[in-house]
């Protein structure tokens, strides 16, 4: 597998199937690889990449949009988005979770959603991405949970395993896109991001307790 493309948030997977359903809720199941596994386009098809067990300084939590007996298809976090794969699930290879979360963005009303086994509980007004530089749509997911050492326009940012679809880069990264704070609360209700998702401090303080690989549906 040395060879092979790691699945992270800086890479780009040329030979996985994109996600046949944007749009679905994900049933809530999460896995983390407990080791690097290996990523194929089928279920026991040859591998073409690889999902290591940490991505972004913490442990590797993707959601499931589909099973089949030893193998399930994940979401991956590299480019292009919707990027999806098969890993085997052999014992020693996974741990198996299920979140009860799932955050929502409708980009057209600039509303964001929390809700737990079905149940809004919690709403507020954010920013999301200008015309020019839009928050991505279709299914998604926490991947990580970062507190820059130095003072940013954030204490915390949460990226997500989707990319700007107008930005191959952006402020030295990759174009991920993100939950974050900002520091004026003027922008909200307003597309004026690069594609990131500002959010007011108390929904911040709510992402941030949420498990990685909770689901995210952006919607405009």
């Amino acid at each position: 597998m040395g060879k092979l493309t790691q699945a992270t948030t800086f890479t780009t997977l040329k030979a996985v199937p994109k996600d046949t359903d944007p749009t679905a809720a994900s049933d809530g199941t999460v896995v983390h690889p407990l080791k690097s596994l290996p990523i194929s386009a089928t279920a026991g098809g040859t591998p073409v990449a690889v999902l290591p067990s940490k991505e972004l300084g913490g442990p590797t939590w993707v959601p499931v949009v589909e099973s089949k007996p030893g193998w399930q298809r994940i979401l991956l976090p590299s480019r292009p988005n919707g990027s999806t794969g098969w890993i085997p699930t052999g014992a020693g290879n996974v741990r198996t979770a299920h979140s009860s979360y799932v955050l929502r963005v409708d980009t057209s009303t600039r509303k964001l959603t929390l809700s737990k086994s079905g149940k809004t509980i919690g709403a507020w007004t954010v920013a999301v991405g200008a015309p020019k530089t839009p928050t991505p749509v279709g299914r998604t997911f926490l991947l990580a949970l970062i507190a820059p050492t130095k003072a940013t326009y954030s204490p915390l940012i949460l990226p997500v395993g989707a990319h700007s679809d107008t930005l191959d880069s952006y402020g030295g990264g990759p174009g991920t896109v993100a939950f974050h704070g900002w520091p004026s609360k003027s922008v909200f209700g307003q597309a004026v991001t690069h594609g990131c998702v500002r959010v007011p401090a108390d929904a911040l303080k709510r992402l941030s307790k949420l498990p990685l690989g909770t689901p995210v549906l952006v919607t405009n």
